[in-house]
């Protein structure tokens, strides 16, 4: 044990100077743009919280009531993927703020399982809605970064993105408004290349409305689509991205 601990003391140095040795930078002063442009492609995983609402008492176009009880939930995280550009200024040596509006593509599997109707099996009986989703989004980020260490450089970052739903549908059981709001945080790390600055970045993003267009079972004409429609009161959407900058 002696050995062992008059070892390690004796590399302790050599390995320290090691951690502290400096490579040859790329880009050195890249980061001393006041502003500068670049384009983005990631990766997304789409979920939604729904606040089901139980048993709903439903009225017929010839005045009768009856009760449904359907509840539904977005049950996996549905993949999707994001393109677009980025505008970011410097507002410091470690602050910086981003601009990028964005095109994110993506889709919600949807499963109702009505109580009131019982399949062969004595099941509630199941449907399924796929909403498809395609937002125009402008994400404004403040990101602070740590100091530079040879060709890499982390940092962490939050911000807004407001976005624009494009696909609403008057067919679909449930739809969301056309707008809505998202909180973002995450981290990333700067990768000085050669001729380019790659920056790979993983954010959470949390919608911070009711996303769900409650007069929308009002519009149906389907009666059969009502107890459906009615099923869900809220809706918040959830987002895992991963994406990666190139500037």
């Amino acid at each position: 044990m002696k050995n062992i601990l008059t070892i390690i003391l004796a590399l302790a140095p050599a390995l320290y100077a090691c951690a502290q040795d400096r490579s040859v930078e790329n880009r050195p002063y890249t980061d001393l743009r006041p502003f500068h442009f670049g384009v983005v492609l990631g990766t997304h995983l789409q979920d939604m919280e729904l606040n089901n609402v139980g048993p709903v008492t439903i009225e017929t176009e010839d005045g009768g009531q009856y009760t449904s009880v359907v509840s539904v939930d977005q049950d996996r995280w549905d993949p999707g993927f994001q393109v677009g550009v980025l505008g970011e200024a410097r507002l410091g040596a470690h602050f910086a703020f981003r601009l990028a509006p964005m095109l994110y593509f993506g889709t919600k599997h949807l499963t109702f399982h009505n109580r009131a109707d019982l399949d062969e099996q004595e099941q509630p009986r199941e449907v399924v809605q796929n909403m498809k989703s395609v937002y125009i989004a402008a994400t404004m980020d403040m990101i602070f970064s740590a100091k530079r260490f040879n060709n890499h450089r982390p940092y962490i970052v939050a911000g807004l993105t407001p976005m624009f739903n494009l696909t609403t549908k008057a067919n679909d059981y449930l739809r969301l408004k056309k707008y809505d709001i998202f909180l973002s945080a995450g981290l990333g790390c700067d990768f000085y290349l050669p001729f380019f600055k790659l920056r790979p970045e993983l954010k959470f993003m949390y919608s911070l409305t009711n996303s769900l267009d409650t007069k929308h079972a009002g519009t149906l004409r389907d009666e059969s689509m009502l107890p459906y429609a009615y099923s869900v009161d809220k809706a918040r959407t959830k987002m895992i991205c991963l994406s990666l900058y190139f500037e």
